[in-house]
């Protein structure tokens, strides 16, 4: 058994050793200039962009719907230990909101990392929760603050370097994506102590595909003509959050050791 734990913890290490490592065979990547440029432009009720700014609300009424289950102690089936991590989670999901509907207000660099910095919160949370649930509370709970500090600090250092006319998204883009990676890997890898775990797959694959309509903003628009890729993607990742909400409300705790059977 313990031979099956350090397998499985040796697979995450190289995964992340080999994706840092990575990072440093690339160049700096700065900020694309097109990357504001969105195919949605229309304006409503005095609101530039209306539809890219108005489509963040449920990131504010999830998150705060988040936070009301936790306040209200309907906590079903999270890890106790990690309602700080849950509270960090919904707290970023809800600032979301305001930092994306800021940015999509007047897109730009000095405007996007106002949306970077929640994101980042919300995703390093998440990914804390992740860790706690399946591979242990107290490294869950641990990891919080370092995974924290890493995901604001790429943010920071990316908009430092823009405002000095050398921005790198190199440690951004690991702090985003490679825990999209790893998450996976930590649910199959690491037996469920709560069920049913479709809900946090439902996480995963709605995140997943709200980042496909945002590679496809404009195409989507075309077909659609009334909301284009980029809103559909805030509308997916928040219905992704209610998924979680969901989650801590309705699984069923099916063992309180890390090696039942798998999920």
């Amino acid at each position: 058994m313990t031979f099956r734990v350090q397998a499985r913890t040796l697979v995450l290490v190289v995964i992340v050793a080999a994706a840092v490592t990575a990072v440093f065979f690339v160049p700096p990547v700065p900020q694309d200039p097109a990357y504001h440029h969105f195919a949605d432009h229309r304006a409503l009720l005095g609101i530039p962009n209306f539809w890219n700014v108005i489509s963040n609300l449920p990131f504010l009424l999830v998150g705060l719907l988040g936070l009301r289950t936790l306040a209200r102690g309907e906590l079903v089936s999270g890890v106790p230990e990690l309602r700080a991590v849950y509270w960090t989670f919904f707290a970023g999901v809800s600032a979301i909101a305001f930092g994306s509907g800021y940015y999509h207000w007047a897109p730009s660099n000095a405007t996007l990392v106002w949306d970077r910095l929640p994101m980042t919160v919300a995703f390093m949370a998440f990914f804390s929760a992740i860790v706690g649930e399946r591979i242990s509370a107290d490294a869950g709970r641990r990891a919080l603050l370092p995974l924290l500090a890493l995901g604001v600090g790429s943010v920071v250092y990316w908009h430092v370097g823009e405002l000095h006319g050398s921005g790198d998204l190199r440690p951004y883009a690991v702090v985003q994506f490679l825990p999209m990676l790893l998450i996976p890997l930590i649910l199959i890898l690491y037996p469920a102590r709560m069920r049913p775990s479709g809900y946090l797959w439902a996480v995963l694959l709605l995140y997943g595909l709200s980042k496909f309509a945002e590679l496809w903003d404009a195409a989507i628009f075309h077909e659609l003509g009334s909301l284009s890729g980029h809103s559909i993607k805030h509308l997916l990742a928040a219905l992704g959050t209610y998924c979680f909400v969901l989650a801590l409300r309705r699984r069923h705790v099916v063992a309180n050791v890390l090696e039942p059977a798998s999920a």
